[in-house]
Order: C-alpha cells, then sequence, then structure tokens
C-alpha cells in the first residue's frame, strides 16, 4: 500500500472550499441551464431546445404531425441530456391553451385537462409547432444569434431564439432555482405590442407610461384580477402580488339563487375546486349551499353552484373567495437570465431587453442578407461580363485542357475572381438567348437596390426602428386576441385616510402596556377641584400611565424607555369607550419584554428643518434629525445609545422658532439653556450632559422645548398641586448646570411629577393612578412665582395620586340626538348651532365615501 501512490502527486484540499465550489458550480448550472428563462426569447433552455429540434425536423405548423417520441428522443439524444418525462411534460404544457397564453405546440391527442388529468403516453400523442412558434423561429438561418456546443460536443445549439415575440412576458414562467425562484404571469399580446411600439418611440418611458397600454397580467383561464396595487409594484420594481378571483355571474332557479363560475383562476384544478366546496357545505363549514355540479363542456366552464331558499349570494361568495381557491395569490418575480445573470427586471428593463435583441436579431440578418446580395451580384458582373464578351470566353474554354486552365486563362483575360470564372464555367448555353440576358441585368438592378437598401439599414437607427415596428405590426395583426382577465379596482386598497374623518382623539397607555383611542367629545368638562368620570375599565395590579391628544390622521412615533422608536399612525389604534381596557400594544408595534413607552409624538411631516429631542432619566439630552425617522422598520430603530441603568423619559419636536430646552426633576429642580448647546447627532449616538442633580436621589421627570420666555409653564405634583410660572423666571443658565428651583416641595404637594406649557385656548388633561381622568380649564388655574407650591387644580382620593398631564382642545359644543332621531349640535352657551336630520346625515356620508373612492381610481 505504500508503493500505491509513489511517483504521484498528492494535493491537499480543504474539504470546505470542495463543496463549496461544486455546490457553485451545481447552482450555477441549475440556475442557467434549466429552471431560469433568458430575458431575450422568454425560454428555458428545455423549451429552446424543443422548438429546435422540431425546426430541425421541419415540423412547422403546415407539415403533418410527428409522434412526441420522435421528438422527445431527439431533444434528448441530441441536446438536452435529461429524462424523457420532463422533456415530455415540457412539451405538453406548450401545447395546454388552459397553462400558456399563445401555445407554442400544436398538439394531436389527449394533452391533460384543467381537471388535473394526466396527457396520455408520448407515443400515442402527436404535435407539432403552432404559427406563432415559428415567429419564435424566424430568421434563425440567417446567421441572426450564436450557437454553443451540445452536452457531448458533436451538435451546434443556438444560445438564444430570434424571436419577433415578447414571449417572457406573453405566455410567462415559473421555475425554481437554487437560491432564487421566477414566477412571470402570461399577459395579452396585443397590450404587450402596443408597449413595445410606445418604447421605441419613447426609450425614456417608465412604468407608469406603459401601463397606459398594460393594463396587466392576462391569464389564459381569464379570471379577475382583484386591485391593481400588485400590479403597479410588479411593474415598478419586479415583485408583487396580484389576488385572482374566479368570474362568476347569478342566475335564478323559482326562488333560489344559483352562483354559476365561468372562469377559474389561473392554474387552479376544476375537480379539486368542486370537491373543495363540497366538501365545505358537507361539513356546513360554508352555509346556504344546497348542490355543487359540473356542466362544463366544449364551449368552456360552467361550475353551477345552487344555494338554499334563504340564503344571500354575496355572501356565500365571500365564503367562498375566503375558504376555497375561488380565490387565489399570484406572487409575481420577474426574474430572468441576462448575459448569463440572473436578476429580476421591472417592466421597462424587460421590454427594453426585448427590443435590444430585436434589434440585434434584425442588424445581423441585414448583414446576412448584404453579404448574400453582394456575392450574387458578384457573380452576376462575372456573367455579364462574359455575355458580353461570349465568342471569346468560348474560343477560351474550347482551347483550354481542362477547367481549371479555362478558369485561369478566364481570370487573366477578364480580370474575373475565381468565383466569377467558376460561374461562367457553369453557366448554361440557355442563358445566351436575349429574354435571359434581360433577366440577368433585371436581377442585377434589383440586388444593387437591394444592397442600397440595406446597407441604408445599417447606417440609419430610424429605419432600423422602422423595421421592428412593421414586424410587430404584422405580429399584432395576425395573432392579437381579446383579454381574457378582467381586473377590478378593489376597495381594501384605498387609503384609508381617504375614509377615516381627521378629529381629535385621546390615546391612553397604561401601566401594563395597553392601549385605545377615545373621541374627546366623550370627555366631559368640569370645573377646578372637580372628582372627573373614569377613563378606563383597570384591574388591581395596572393604571393609566401615558395619554396623549392627537388627531386620526397623524403619524404616532412612540419612544421607548429603552431608546426605540416606533411607527404608527393614529387610527390604527382601536377605538374604544371611555370604561373599555384597550388593546395590549405589543400586537400593534413590536415592543421587546420589559419595554414601556415613555413618549408618544404626533407629526404630519418628517421636515429636515425638524428634529426629535431625547431626554434621560440620568440628565442626558440629545437632539437628531426628524428625517431620520422618516422610514421606520416593524421592529423600530434604535434612537438613542444609553448608559447603563439609564432609560428615556420623554422626547419633543424641535424647529426652527426653538429657543430654550427645559429639563424638570423630581425633587423640584429645573433648568433653562439655549437650544443651539445641543448639537443634532445621528440616531445611533449617546447625547451630552442636560442637568446636574443636587441629590443622588434626584432624576428627571419630564423636559419641554420653549419657544420664547413669555410662554407660561404649568407644573404639577403628584397631590395634585399645581401653579403657572413665566419662563423668564427661570433663570438662563449653561447646558450641565444644576439650575433653579422650579416648585417648593413638602409633604402636602409631593414631588414633581411633569409640566406643561399654559395655552389658555387648551385645557389640561389628569390623569390618576387608579384611572381617573380629570379635564381642567386652564384660565382656572392661579399664575405663581417660581419657589412657590401652588394651588390644588386636581382633587386626589386617599391612596391615589396623578401620574400623568397634557393639553386637549376645548370642547366648545356639545351633541344629542331628540326624540325624532335628528343629531342637534349645541355651544357652549347653549344655543343650537344646527339641526341635521338622520336620514340626510346618513346620505351625506354614503356620498361622501362614494367621491373618495371615486377619486382614489381616478388616481
Amino acid at each position: 500500500m505504500e508503493n500505491l501512490f509513489e511517483n504521484q502527486d498528492i494535493i491537499d484540499i480543504n474539504i470546505e472550499d470542495s463543496v463549496k465550489a461544486s455546490y457553485l458550480d451545481y447552482s450555477m448550472s441549475v440556475i442557467i441551464g434549466r429552471a431560469l428563462p433568458d430575458a431575450k426569447d422568454g425560454l428555458k433552455p428545455v423549451h429552446r431546445r424543443i422548438l429546435y429540434a422540431m425546426h430541425d425536423l421541419n415540423i412547422s405548423s403546415k407539415s403533418a404531425y410527428k409522434k412526441s417520441a420522435r421528438i422527445v428522443g431527439d431533444v434528448i439524444g441530441k441536446y438536452h441530456p435529461h429524462g424523457d418525462s420532463s422533456v415530455y411534460d415540457a412539451l405538453v404544457r406548450m401545447a395546454q391553451d388552459f397553462s400558456m397564453r399563445a401555445p407554442l405546440v400544436d398538439g394531436q391527442g389527449n394533452f391533460g385537462s384543467i381537471d388535473g388529468d394526466n396527457a396520455a403516453a408520448m407515443r400515442y400523442t402527436e404535435a407539432r409547432m403552432t404559427k406563432i412558434s415559428e415567429e419564435v423561429l424566424r430568421d434563425i438561418d440567417k446567421d441572426t444569434i450564436n450557437y454553443t456546443q451540445n452536452y457531448d460536443d458533436t451538435l451546434k445549439e443556438p444560445t438564444v431564439l430570434p424571436t419577433r415575440v415578447p414571449t417572457l412576458l406573453l405566455n410567462g414562467s415559473e421555475g425554481i432555482a437554487v437560491g432564487m425562484a421566477t414566477k412571470i404571469p402570461p399577459h395579452n399580446l396585443n397590450e404587450l405590442l402596443n408597449a413595445v411600439l410606445h418604447t421605441i418611440d419613447n426609450p425614456e418611458s417608465t412604468a407608469e407610461d406603459l401601463m397606459q397600454f398594460i393594463q396587466g397580467p392576462d391569464f389564459p383561464t381569464g379570471g379577475t384580477i382583484f386591485g391593481r396595487r400588485g400590479i403597479i409594484d410588479a411593474y415598478k420594481t419586479g415583485r408583487g402580488r396580484v389576488k385572482i378571483r374566479a368570474k362568476h355571474h347569478i342566475e335564478t332557479k323559482g326562488k333560489k339563487e344559483v352562483i354559476v363560475l365561468d372562469e377559474l383562476p389561473y392554474q387552479v384544478n376544476k375537480s379539486r375546486l368542486i370537491e373543495q366546496i363540497a366538501t365545505l357545505a358537507k361539513d356546513k363549514q360554508i352555509e346556504g349551499i344546497s348542490e355543487v355540479r359540473d356542466e362544463s363542456d366544449r364551449d368552456g366552464i360552467r361550475v353551477v353552484i345552487e344555494l338554499k331558499k334563504d340564503a344571500m349570494g354575496e355572501i356565500v361568495l365571500n365564503n367562498l373567495y375566503k375558504s376555497t381557491p375561488m380565490e387565489t395569490t399570484f406572487g409575481i418575480i420577474l426574474l430572468a437570465v441576462h448575459n448569463k445573470e440572473p436578476k429580476v427586471f421591472n417592466l421597462p428593463q424587460i421590454l427594453n431587453i426585448f427590443l435590444a435583441h430585436r434589434k440585434t436579431v434584425i442588424i445581423r440578418r441585414t448583414i446576412f442578407d448584404l453579404e448574400k446580395a453582394k456575392a450574387r451580384a458578384h457573380i452576376l458582373e462575372g456573367l455579364k461580363i462574359a455575355l458580353d464578351n461570349i465568342d471569346e470566353v468560348v474560343q477560351i474554354i474550347r482551347s483550354s485542357a481542362n477547367d481549371g486552365e479555362a478558369k485561369e486563362k478566364l481570370q487573366d483575360r477578364f480580370g474575373l475572381s475565381t468565383i466569377q470564372s467558376q460561374a461562367i464555367l457553369d453557366m448554361r448555353l440557355g442563358r445566351l438567348t436575349g429574354l435571359q440576358r434581360d433577366k440577368l441585368e433585371a436581377e442585377y438592378q434589383e440586388l444593387l437596390a437591394l444592397i442600397a437598401e440595406l446597407e441604408a439599414i445599417l447606417k440609419s437607427e430610424d429605419k432600423l426602428n422602422e423595421i421592428i415596428k412593421e414586424e410587430l405590426i404584422e405580429i399584432k395583426d395576425k395573432y392579437s386576441d381579446e383579454r381574457r382577465t378582467e381586473i377590478e379596482d378593489s376597495y381594501d386598497e384605498i387609503d384609508m385616510e381617504d375614509l377615516i374623518p381627521n378629529e381629535p382623539m385621546v390615546v391612553t397607555i397604561t401601566h401594563n402596556g395597553y392601549v385605545k383611542r377615545v373621541p374627546i367629545k366623550s370627555y366631559e368638562k368640569q370645573r377646578r377641584g372637580g372628582k372627573g368620570k373614569v377613563a378606563v375599565t383597570t384591574h388591581d395590579d395596572d393604571f393609566i400611565e401615558k395619554f396623549f391628544v392627537s388627531n386620526t390622521h397623524d403619524t404616532l412615533m412612540f419612544v421607548t424607555n429603552m431608546g426605540q422608536l416606533y411607527w404608527l399612525k393614529v387610527y390604527r389604534i382601536p377605538e374604544g369607550s371611555r370604561t373599555a381596557k384597550g388593546k395590549a400594544v405589543v400586537n400593534l408595534i413590536n415592543l421587546r419584554p420589559d419595554e414601556k413607552i415613555m413618549a408618544i409624538i404626533p407629526t404630519d411631516d418628517f421636515d429636515e428643518s425638524k428634529s426629535l429631542a431625547f431626554f434621560t432619566k440620568n440628565g442626558i439630552v440629545k437632539r437628531t434629525s426628524l428625517s431620520e425617522f422618516s422610514n421606520i422598520r416593524s421592529n423600530g430603530v434604535r434612537a438613542i445609545v444609553l448608559d447603563d441603568l439609564d432609560e428615556i423619559v420623554t422626547a419633543k419636536i424641535t424647529n426652527v422658532e426653538s429657543e430654550y430646552i427645559m429639563i424638570f426633576t423630581s425633587l423640584g429642580q429645573c433648568i433653562r439653556f439655549e437650544i443651539d448647546k445641543t448639537r443634532e447627532q445621528g440616531r445611533s449616538t449617546r447625547g451630552v450632559r442636560g442637568i446636574k442633580f443636587k441629590h443622588d436621589t434626584d432624576y428627571v421627570v419630564d423636559a419641554d422645548v420653549i419657544d420664547n420666555v413669555e410662554q407660561e409653564l404649568l407644573t404639577v405634583s403628584e397631590k395634585g398641586i399645581g401653579k403657572r410660572t413665566l419662563v423668564e423666571e427661570y433663570r438662563l443658565t449653561n447646558r450641565a448646570g444644576s439650575g433653579v428651583i422650579s416648585m417648593k416641595l413638602s409633604q402636602k404637594t409631593g414631588s414633581v411629577i411633569g409640566e406643561v406649557l399654559v395655552d389658555e385656548s387648551m385645557d389640561l388633561m389628569a390623569l390618576t393612578s387608579i384611572g381617573k381622568m380629570i379635564r381642567v380649564d386652564m384660565q382656572t388655574i392661579r399664575k405663581a412665582g417660581r419657589n412657590t407650591s401652588g394651588v390644588i387644580i386636581v382633587n386626589v382620593d386617599k391612596g391615589d395620586k396623578v401620574v400623568s398631564i397634557a393639553k386637549c382642545p376645548k370642547q366648545d359644543e356639545e351633541i344629542e340626538v331628540d326624540e325624532n332621531g335628528n343629531v342637534i349640535r349645541y355651544n357652549e352657551d347653549g344655543e343650537i348651532i344646527e339641526e341635521i336630520a338622520v336620514e340626510d346625515k346618513s346620505q351625506q356620508q354614503s356620498q361622501s365615501l362614494k367621491d373618495n373612492l371615486e377619486e382614489k381610481k381616478e388616481d
């Protein structure tokens, strides 16, 4: 054994590198050689080889059918080194009019059905090309494409076909490669060609421009595409999802309704669908169906679903769409191979690749025809010389010992080429007649005109484009048909903001993380010192911790104690009654364990002139441009880097008018410094120190951004004591100082819980730990100096305390419904503003909804 490897080189190979290289080779073989279509001709290798083999066998659309086994044998024997079943399956699909929008194979025999029946064995079926597949192969013999060696290097096969038809989009394609997949839906040929013609004149056309011509996918089985958003996404980005529904109509049978399915979604098995509907009806999972039967014939699909006497067709239909393949989703992935590289394309890119391929084919065809014409003209020029000197030519030929000597003498005497002299020797005596001489001269003149025309095409882009247009129009006139798949607008795609009134809401967050929104008019206004109404029903271990007043169309940014920022529209928060518990916020945003929301900030834009200021419990402050938070992921983004044991207390928006930052602590300290002392920083930064504590037990409870010193601050303690104080009374200091006293504290006041900027046009809302919400008019709260305690503004029960305060709009009017059902609006003085009949209101709302939907459709 030791001598076995003598005189042989042994190479050490890392097994990881070997496996990696081998798998990469395998994956590229699958991607390029099997699973994905080429972007130029839209065909996978197996389909291309089937058509080329049929071309080799001269099986055109006009020739006799040949056994499928003969075609499959040629394909696997010459070009496709795989199993015969895979080739036959591909050939069968190319012949199925329910699989391909424009079948490329004309099959005779049993080629399967929409019920899932398999095709007969290939020894029984016969096939030939369809007329449109001949357009895919047109000009293949004119050196229009490149060839490569077949698998055993004995023959050559085309790398791509010179198609005149945009086959990639016409018939679509599906395939799963290694690490990628393609799923391209079929389209209507007429629409595709119109889009290509538009692209020729407008090379910079966008997806929106092309959608004037291409409405969307057009499936061979028809059906209805429900909604346009997936189509737009697919054409713009190369990826999208469309819903396809069965097309139906409703008939009446006595007093009962009958649902009749006329067309099915693409790739849905009819017999399985009927079986599934019958099973659901039998198990009473779908109520109202009495019988299901298949009445389909050669004229088309007809699936009859008879309903029970009291059943409503629309309700049954909706249940069927939800529970059966009567509604399917087609995930579009416009992935194809271009220049041996797999890539996802958008609609303009695919059409431009097809156009570039057509230009290449026409240029190569023109060069081929030009060279052929020049070669023929060259021969004719020699024949003309011979005819003009026929007596001398005959004498030279008669005096020569053999053909070689004759050719040499003719070349020397008349300056002919070898080809010309050979043509003279091959010339028949019939050419010597006067008529033949005239024909030769006419042919020569035609060739000169053809050569001039072909050379002009090669020199002019416009002429090249005109030829492409003429050929596409010819294809369009021959093969175009009507669209089969309808496209309907989906109301689900209408922007919810178009249908939701923009009105103020109170958003509440409990300590245990339950959120809800309640119309602000649900809270009645009370005089200062009132007891208030319970705002939410909570468990003994829960209480309202945060609340905010915002409009339904606003965007809410949720800033958590851990420094994460989340993004949510107000109208997406479930609406509840005043006493409702709400919904767990973890169901709306992806909070992590132990993560609590500390600030809810509304905004209607993410302008770069604005910034978001973050304040931490340990006195750190940081500003970041608001534009950095305009596109938040579902799991949020890191807004600030926090020190150990530190957490976010609040966050505020700043703008160009903001001048100062004010930070308040639990033990009654406050600092005011200029906002420019904190520069804007990126998201993943720590920030700078804002305030220095005098006591180790102190911490930040609130902070605000101030526009000018003439503003007033309302400071509130946990025992309901509060006061209004001018900003200018808080001395301006440098950042990172200890500040000044904001409130004189005692056992009666408790610690400071927060502050708000005073706005007498608004009310104050205060929440207590047991869930009471109290509304107070800010005008009734007394002004006091900075170093004072203030007055009672909220009466709290024993053991209860104020946990949060916020501003809200005044409630200037009341609404009630009288005994006649009319809605009556009152102002603060009890005067009637307006009376609205319920019927009129409903009509107004209905008309407004219709108007919004129509506007959305036009958009």
